[in-house]
């Protein structure tokens, strides 16, 4: 049976600004492709009917997910030339914690017309940080209760997560709160909408759940007593307003639907994943099967996933799940708030055009960017300090730099913040033997690679897909196929058959310039003594 005849799942990934669509074949490679924006891109200035939005928020519209995510399917069928009757499951990776209210019947809040107008009915894009205070409440009442779920998010939980941003709409739009008759991540409304049924048996993922709302598979979610104490209007809200069933990424959600099949080009009853979170589908993405290894998800933000067979529980993580990546191991997540999104920043603050000539300029600088040093905190510290309000810094600045100085001190700040990363995982005693850099910067821009190796003192493998999110993501759709439709009958198996390559690119690794190591070394030492003066300037 050939690629073109033989079967194949659907991976879709839905990232800040897009969604892709990738059909992979269940033994040889990618078949097709197609990225589609959407049409309202980030509402971060003001919603779709003219109300302005805060500094500090950022919303989606719903109908975007579902409209770009059909025209994908449809251009990636058409570019594959398949029948899509081949296409056996569908996997669904998304940004996160991006969440929304819902009525039961899964209508958006924000689409019933009496909450066009209203903030917090739109959806929180995940990089939404108005829930400031309401994360300082949840920390401090679960520090002086001894939560014991607490310290499995390394003693702080985000203000990116599932309760801040419910709390933060219960204090400023309590009517908003009280319509809402479901609030989920919008990575499990999107798969909800393909399988259908009622908001009972709603799909709810336990990667999402686990790493972004607290739950965890022996305890589930924060307590009602904590939560009675935290607002007592959230005394039932998990009975209440959460509903549905618990999934593993990769276990069968339900089938596709008749309508969304006629709208997305598919078969009806076809196998649909739980969703995951993106980065995380880029660790199977990756090739990754195994413990021990470091996967660098590096995009607009950065997660660096690892799995383990021991639990420990570090400071600052943003999570630790029992089977939270894969399958039989612990899915360590920790993370970066801005770097693809911070190199952005200062391309369009020193008005270049586009990264060519100001990376050209920054790789012939020697490290230290002549004495430019940078704390990489722009939207704000996620691990080690998980504290969403510091900010960054320049320090070094003289009339002799240029865009090229700055830039290369950005880049440099984003690998001293990885290593601070990597020494809070071994320090905890989680190991980290090797490393895998995956998403659109390993690929678009070598220097970033380069300078990792050389600041971690390690080679960086480059893992062969340039789109390991929405691989992985597929990857989960052929497990929820079963292996009656796919022969795979576990996750190391299928990640091998469809994540190592065929033909065409492969795996390439990157080796650090052992002359640069000391230099790093020394400049490490340098950041974190300014990361630790801005955040005892913020504490005060």
């Amino acid at each position: 049976m050939n690629a073109i005849d033989g079967r194949a799942a659907l991976g879709l990934d839905f990232g800040t600004e897009s969604v892709r669509a990738l059909l992979v074949s269940l033994d040889s490679g990618e078949l097709g492709s197609a990225v589609v924006n959407y049409a309202h891109g980030q509402l971060t200035e003001r919603l779709p009917s003219g109300v302005a939005v805060p500094p500090d928020g950022a919303f989606q519209h719903p109908g975007d997910w579902l409209d770009s995510a059909a025209a994908a399917v449809r251009q990636a069928i058409a570019r594959s030339g398949i029948d899509p009757a081949s296409v056996v499951g569908i996997g669904v990776d998304f940004t996160s914690c991006t969440m929304l209210p819902a009525m039961a019947d899964g209508t958006p809040l924000c689409l019933v017309d009496r909450f066009s107008r209203e903030l917090h009915a739109w959806p929180k894009l995940w990089k939404h940080h108005g829930a400031k205070s309401q994360t300082e409440r949840i920390n401090a009442l679960a520090r002086q209760r001894g939560e014991p779920w607490l310290a499995r998010y390394g003693g702080t939980i985000g203000l990116e997560w599932f309760f801040p941003k419910m709390l933060e709409t219960l204090d400023e739009a309590p009517h908003v709160f009280d319509a809402a008759e479901v609030f989920l991540e919008a990575g499990d409304w999107f798969v909800w909408q393909l399988v259908g049924g009622d908001a009972s048996k709603l799909p709810r993922s336990t990667c999402q759940a686990g790493y972004k709302a607290m739950w965890n598979r022996a305890s589930g979610y924060p307590s009602r007593e904590f939560l009675a104490v935290l607002d007592p209007r959230l005394a039932n809200v998990v009975a209440e307003k959460m509903p549905g069933r618990l999934l593993s990424p990769g276990e069968r959600a339900g089938e596709l639907t008749a309508a969304m099949a006629s709208r997305f080009g598919l078969a009806a009853g076809t196998a649909v994943s739980a969703a995951t979170i993106d980065a995380h589908a880029g660790v199977p993405g990756a090739g990754v099967a195994e413990p021990g290894t470091l996967v660098m998800v590096l995009g607009t933000s950065s997660c660096h996933m690892l799995n383990a067979t021991v639990e420990r529980l570090a400071p600052g993580i943003a999570g630790v799940v029992d089977g939270g990546i894969l399958p039989g191991m612990f899915g360590y997540e920790t993370g970066q708030a801005a770097v693809g999104d911070a190199f952005d920043w200062l391309r369009r603050l020193v008005g270049h055009q586009d990264f060519a000539e100001l990376g050209a300029k920054a790789a012939e600088l020697p490290p230290g960017a002549e004495g430019v040093l940078c704390v990489d905190w722009f939207n704000g510290c996620r691990t080690p300090l998980m504290d969403g309000s510091l900010a960054g810094a320049f320090s070094g600045l003289t009339l002799n730099h240029g865009p090229h100085h700055l830039y290369r001190a950005v880049l440099e700040a984003t690998a001293f913040g990885l290593r601070w990363i990597v020494e809070v995982l071994r320090e905890s005693g989680v190991p980290v033997e090797r490393f895998v850099a995956t998403g659109g910067l390993p690929h678009h821009n070598p220097l970033v690679v380069e300078v990792y190796a050389d600041v971690l003192g390690a080679p960086i493998t480059i893992a062969a897909a340039r789109q390991g999110p929405a691989l992985g993501a597929a990857i989960l759709g052929a497990l929820a196929a079963g292996p009656a439709a796919t022969g795979l009958s576990t996750a190391a198996e299928a990640i091998h058959a469809m994540a190592t390559p065929k033909s065409g690119g492969q795996a390439r690794v990157v080796t650090p310039n052992a002359a640069n190591r000391g230099r790093y070394d020394r400049l490490y030492k340098n950041y974190r003594a300014l990361a630790e003066q801005l955040a005892e300037a913020e504490r005060k």
